[in-house]
């Protein structure tokens, strides 16, 4: 604004400054040529005197060579030329100066020179013998005038031109200052050209109106990160190109993306194949998910377009995490097989035993020993079925289970009592240490535990060897400790005895009657308690398990 307030107050300058040159050239030059055809007409009448008293040899005796003198017989001949011979000069008749002035006493013309930078100015007059007298002048044309001053103009234009872009550079910052000035959150007319006000009044109403648009924008952001930032899903949204308008705190975390990314690429932030993929589809209007592992845990994304006005104007990016579900459905999938397994071999020994009997092909003698075969295997699976039974309720949770005050060490005193005959079969030495223990807790859950871990304890360990436990309060906390002196656990299987089936010698587990569902047991009745484990073991040198209970389970 300011280059075309100056590029006008120069042009406008300029459009004066010649515009006055002309006018008053063209003033003064008319001024003169009327003053010089007066003297020019005076100095006609002096000499037209002059020679009717003299004659001819006035115009001899002259000598002035500001203008020309020519006498000129009424037939147009010339009888006398202060300049050129009378006898090389043309008729004069048909001069206008000449026929005006045999006609009317007095005759004058202007004539412009070939070069049109001068002019001759002819005044003649008529005398009483009939001749006639002309004098001529040479005078300079505009153009020529113009091209003789054409040094002053040149420095009138110059200092013309420098005035012009100073007054025009203080005169445009002058004007643009207060625009300048103009604070664009708060404009007032203070100081301010009042034709600003209309422009000063509008830009009031938008900034109201920016305002309470960006108010109400932050406010839904606000609700809007307030509503996302502790889901578990990630929530990702991206313009029509992919860019990242938005992102909750959980797809921040999952895709590693730091706070900046706003505004960026989000295959910036994320350059798999199956992001671009997926995006291509979301961007050409389709729906698309995929299944994809990062750092170790399975996600599952979908993409879903935004359609505005027929076309694609943004990408909405879901994050669901799928790791557990995964867990859970291999969890399935392997418990189902554990559990065909586990039931396929007491059944086919119970079947093999029952069709030799039916078929009346065990001796009479031998009866009691199948029979007694067949009651072993369907106790094993009896066992097998109400652990399953018991895991399974685990698993839903402790919803039909009622929480009571329960004595540990009463519950570990009843087990030993329980698991005595077993004990005493491998001739082992039980020992119970510690004191009453209260603690706030399922019954059953509890039962459970101790007695898993005391039956492992037993089933696992050698003739004549040892089990002690103990139920203890330490600060605050309550711990109760199954140890033996039985075969041990390898260090390498150490973290997956608590797995359903998991056996470290298959083959002696069978012997002993182990279903491989024990420790699982412990493991989530601990954990709906809150307990935590702890477990010691070294190959034949026997195993120690400690569960803690947490002060919140203390009465």
């Amino acid at each position: 604004m300011k280059n075309s307030i100056f590029k006008s107050i120069c042009l406008a300058a300029t459009g004066v400054f010649l515009a006055s040159l002309l006018l008053i050239m063209s003033i003064l030059y008319t001024y003169f040529s009327d003053i010089q055809l007066e003297t020019l007409k005076k100095q006609t009448e002096l000499v037209s005197v002059a020679v009717q008293d003299q004659g001819i040899s006035f115009l001899k005796k002259i000598d002035n060579k500001d203008f020309r003198i020519t006498l000129i017989e009424s037939d147009g001949d010339v009888l006398y030329d202060t300049v050129s011979p009378a006898d090389s000069m043309e008729n004069h008749l048909g001069r206008e100066e000449i026929r005006e002035a045999l006609a009317k006493g007095y005759g004058e013309s202007t004539r412009y020179s070939s070069t049109l930078l001068e002019r001759q100015i002819y005044t003649a007059k008529l005398l009483p013998d009939g001749t006639v007298i002309r004098l001529s002048e040479t005078h300079y044309s505009v153009l020529s005038l113009i091209l003789m001053m054409t040094q002053p103009i040149a420095i009138v234009a110059v200092i013309a031109a420098v005035l012009s872009l100073i007054l025009a550079s203080r005169l445009s910052e002058k004007i643009i200052k207060p625009l300048n000035e103009l604070n664009i959150d708060k404009p007032e007319l203070k100081d301010s050209y009042e034709e600003l006000k209309p422009l000063i009044e509008r830009i009031n109403s938008q900034q109201r109106q920016l305002k309470s648009q960006s108010a109400e924008l932050r406010r839904k952001q606000e609700e809007f990160n307030a509503a996302t930032y502790n889901m578990n899903e990630g929530i990702v949204l991206l313009n029509e190109t992919g860019t990242i308008l938005s992102i909750n705190h959980s797809a921040s975390k999952i895709l590693s993306a730091s706070k900046y990314c706003i505004g960026k690429d989000i295959l910036l932030v994320n350059r798999s194949i199956e992001i671009q993929n997926l995006l291509n589809k979301a961007q050409s209007g389709e729906h698309a998910d995929v299944m994809m592992n990062i750092n170790g845990l399975e996600y599952q994304i979908n993409a879903s377009p935004v359609v505005s006005d027929d076309s694609i104007s943004g990408i909405a990016l879901i994050i669901f995490d799928i790791t557990e579900k995964e867990k859970a459905e291999q969890m399935r999938r392997e418990f189902s097989a554990n559990v065909s397994h586990e039931l396929k071999t007491p059944l086919h020994s119970i079947s093999g035993y029952a069709e030799l009997m039916k078929n009346g092909l065990v001796k009479e003698n031998d009866i009691v020993s199948f029979s007694s075969r067949i009651y072993s295997e369907a106790q094993r699976m009896i066992v097998l079925v109400d652990d399953i039974i018991k895991l399974s309720r685990l698993d839903e949770g402790t919803y039909d289970m009622e929480l009571e005050e329960t004595d540990l060490f009463a519950v570990a005193h009843e087990t030993v009592d329980i698991l005595k005959p077993a004990a005493d079969a491998k001739n082992l030495t039980v020992t119970l240490n510690g004191g009453s223990s209260k603690i706030y807790g399922f019954p059953q859950l509890l039962n459970g535990l101790v007695y898993n871990l005391c039956d492992n304890a037993i089933k696992y360990n050698r003739q004549n060897g040892s089990v002690d436990i103990t139920v203890i309060q330490d600060n605050n906390k309550t711990i109760l400790t199954v140890s033996d002196n039985g075969i041990g656990i390898p260090k390498e299987h150490q973290e997956r005895i608590f797995e359903r089936f998991y056996r470290v010698d298959k083959s002696h587990s069978k012997e002993v009657g182990g279903t491989g569902l024990g420790l699982s047991i412990v493991k989530h009745a601990a954990r709906l308690h809150d307990a935590e484990i702890k477990l010691e073991s070294v190959p034949d040198g026997g195993t120690t398990i400690s569960v803690i209970f947490p002060e919140k389970s203390l009465l």
